[in-house]
């Protein structure tokens, strides 16, 4: 579920500076646990008119239970902001019933037996609901369509449930539109049912795998659904008319995406189709074989290379197995599906763009970890403290728990590692599970207790903070390696038990050395026969730290010249703070001009505009024309910066001849900035122009708003 993540590519923040304190106590929240059921939940069949004009909805549910216990004399539904009518048996007999606020009780016929199958049909009706079902009103952005929100808990604003994760049960929807409206659902499509003497058309979906009823799910809008698919698997993109162009490029590696997963997980694609479905969302909501994806992905084949849908796309499609397959049992184990669908999300991206990029897309899931662990709070990854579902659905299930799993996965090794994934969705498939479930499988695979990793690392908040020294004994040919953990103790954070490779470069040599942490304070010592030219702590860049390790200028322009991708990008960040010292500002131009990956260049050129100069703003308009365009649009930024007046003409010739969207509007934010009131016409012709989520528009606005004007 991608509801607290934004969409949009993040800025790397691979190395995050000191940050306000945490404003969140997360041991105060609720104490929560695992919601108990006396009967099991076997199948909805959801009857469902939905009337677009008035906002408003009415259906049947057919509810088919079995009774956990000796003498069922009811069942308790989850049901809200819609009216029960009337509740019949499967006999077409009425029974009694009561509705509250957000309950309804079906008193039964007679008692139930254990194991024993009841059947019955509430009748109900709704309008204008705030939760659940979104009717949505036609804006530039979509025509008028509804569609379920039904994450995390809130199908019962729909329909009459159980609506916890831990019951899983097979389901129909039959829905009935206005003619014209095509219906998105989950599982297999029946068939489609046209009444021309009432203008409507109905839908018949059925999911015949159990799953949760938050991935339940419904929309009806003018879609035009583009069809695709692998193998004999249909894979379908339901997007609005205006973006059927629009639906390969964003999605068009689907496909490729399941036969990575596939491989990658042991377990081939469960479920009967896969569709992606356009709503006004803020980012996507896994629904079993139908995902909903925000409308504001969709782009153009041109526009791709800025704005790449494969992170949100694969993130989603791997929930089909990590939350839809196996789904958490309570929310306290949220990590049990979005930890691996970013996880997942990771592997994907690496898979398709390569080492280098991968490494990168993991610093910044650290770096959205850190920022929420200083600014906001510290908890478990698995809790049972929070206030609603939604609070477990944060930066700590996402990305910190993804990095759990790199680091899981480097002291496992990659065929264990994935063997486990593997057994893992075999042993739970179609059940749901909690972390004690994950941990029997790592037993079952590799026989080893890692009960200490687990411990630290999910029950347990926080993350180690070191404080390094490194010194050269000329005398007895070795480094010494100080390591510190100066975490804050108080908030239950322990003392971390880390493995982690230090490499010690001399001569040009590099010899990595694997030791492990275990105490607040330790010194290592290896070998060197001359002093070295660079000490890196955790050069396979696996750890969930923050780090302090000082280091002379010399070290930093080797770092910064023959490092890792992410040793060159720290060794840019640090050396921008000392631009005063000899070979700094050559090293970090070079860098920006020909370092082989364009991160690196990007994180020199922000060094580099920390100090304003004509050799600078020269090395700046360089990397203004820089292959990649992330690097061209941070060029730009710098340089608009400056507010140097002379520069527009060269931004005026960036704006009209660059291919990308992004460096464009930085170039009219740049010329705003320059105060030249001369401008004004070109911006304001410059704003009619459209672009990608009129990313131009605004910028010229933007900076017309600077000119006052």
């Amino acid at each position: 579920m991608r509801r607290t993540l934004t969409i949009i590519a993040v800025v790397i923040l691979a190395f995050v500076t000191a940050l306000p304190g945490q404003t969140i106590d997360y041991s105060k929240k609720t104490l929560q646990s695992e919601r108990g059921r006396s009967y099991d939940a076997l199948h909805y069949l959801v009857k469902i008119a939905l009337d677009l004009d008035r906002k408003s909805f009415a259906g049947t549910a057919t509810v088919t239970v079995s009774s956990f216990i000796e003498g069922l004399e009811s069942c308790v539904l989850d049901a809200e902001e819609f009216t029960v009518s009337s509740v019949v048996d499967e006999y077409g007999t009425p029974l009694r019933f009561e509705q509250a606020e957000k309950e309804l009780t079906v008193v039964l016929a007679r008692p139930a037996r254990y194991g024993e199958i009841v059947t019955f049909t509430c009748r109900y009706d709704g309008r204008e609901p705030r939760e659940g079902l979104k009717f949505v009103d036609e804006t530039p952005e979509n025509p008028r369509l509804v569609w379920s929100d039904s994450w995390p808990d809130n199908v019962h604003h729909w329909f009459p449930c159980f609506d916890y994760p831990n019951d899983k049960a097979t389901s129909e929807i039959v829905a009935t539109v206005k003619a014209g409206l095509k219906v998105a659902s989950n599982g297999r499509l029946v068939g489609v049912f046209e009444d021309p003497a009432a203008g409507t058309v109905t839908y018949h979906w059925s999911q015949e795998l159990p799953h949760s009823t938050y991935l339940i799910f419904l929309a009806a809008a003018p879609y035009v659904v583009v069809r695709d698919s692998y193998r004999n698997l249909p894979v379908n993109y339901w997007v609005y008319p205006r973006d059927e162009a629009k639906a390969r490029p964003t999605y068009g590696k689907t496909p490729e995406m399941i036969a990575f997963f596939n491989a990658i997980f042991g377990y081939e694609y469960p479920w009967q189709k896969y569709d992606q479905i356009s709503v006004p969302l803020g980012g996507g909501a896994e629904s079993t074989s139908a995902t909903a994806m925000t409308q504001r992905i969709m782009v153009a084949e041109e526009d791709e290379p800025d704005f790449s849908a494969i992170g949100i796309v694969s993130h989603e499609l791997a929930h089909q197995w990590w939350g839809d397959l196996i789904t958490l049992r309570s929310w306290g184990h949220a990590w049990m599906n979005e930890s691996f669908g970013t996880y997942s999300d990771y592997l994907y991206f690496r898979h398709d763009k390569g080492d280098d990029e991968g490494a990168v897309n993991l610093q910044n899931k650290l770096a959205a970890y850190l920022r929420e662990a200083k600014t906001r709070y510290i908890r478990p990854i698995v809790s049972d403290r929070y206030d609603r579902p939604e609070d477990m659905f944060d930066s700590h299930s996402y990305p910190k728990g993804a990095l759990v799993l790199h680091m899981l996965r480097a002291i496992l090794g990659d065929e264990v590692f994935f063997k486990t994934l593997s057994q893992f969705l075999h042993c739970y498939a179609f059940d749901a599970v909690d972390t004690a479930d994950f941990i029997r499988s790592v037993k079952t695979v590799t026989g080893r207790n890692l009960d200490w990793f687990f411990d630290q690392w999910l029950f347990k908040p926080g993350h180690p903070v070191f404080e390094i020294r490194s010194e050269w004994d000329a005398a007895r040919k070795l480094v010494r390696l100080k390591v510190a953990q100066v975490q804050d103790f108080a908030k239950g954070v322990p003392v971390f038990r880390v493995p982690v490779a230090v490499k010690v470069v001399t001569a040009g040599k590099p010899e990595v050395h694997r030791i492990w942490i275990r105490e607040r304070e330790e010194t290592f010592e290896f070998p060197a026969e001359t002093k070295p030219l660079l000490v890196r702590f955790d050069a396979a860049n696996e750890l969930i730290k923050e780090t302090t390790f000082p280091k002379e200028t010399a070290e930093l322009l080797y770092q910064l010249g023959n490092d890792d991708v992410i040793g060159r990008m720290a060794a840019a960040g640090e050396l921008a703070a000392v631009q005063d010292q000899p070979g700094v500002l050559a090293g970090l131009s070079r860098s920006a001009r020909s370092d082989p990956f364009w991160a690196v260049r990007r994180q020199a050129v922000e060094a580099l505009a920390r100090r304003s100069s004509a050799e600078v703003s020269a090395a700046l308009q360089k990397a203004c024309g820089d292959p990649h365009s992330s690097v061209r649009t941070a060029a730009v930024q710098a340089l608009g910066a400056f507010k140097d007046k002379r520069l527009a003409a060269f931004y005026k010739d960036l704006f009209r001849k660059d291919a990308s969207v992004r460096v464009r509007a930085e170039a009219l934010r740049a010329l705003g900035l320059t105060g030249d009131a001369s401008l004004v016409p070109f911006l304001r012709e410059s704003a009619t122009l459209p672009s990608h989520q009129n990313m131009i528009r605004r910028a010229a606005e933007e900076a017309l708003k600077r000119l006052d004007k």
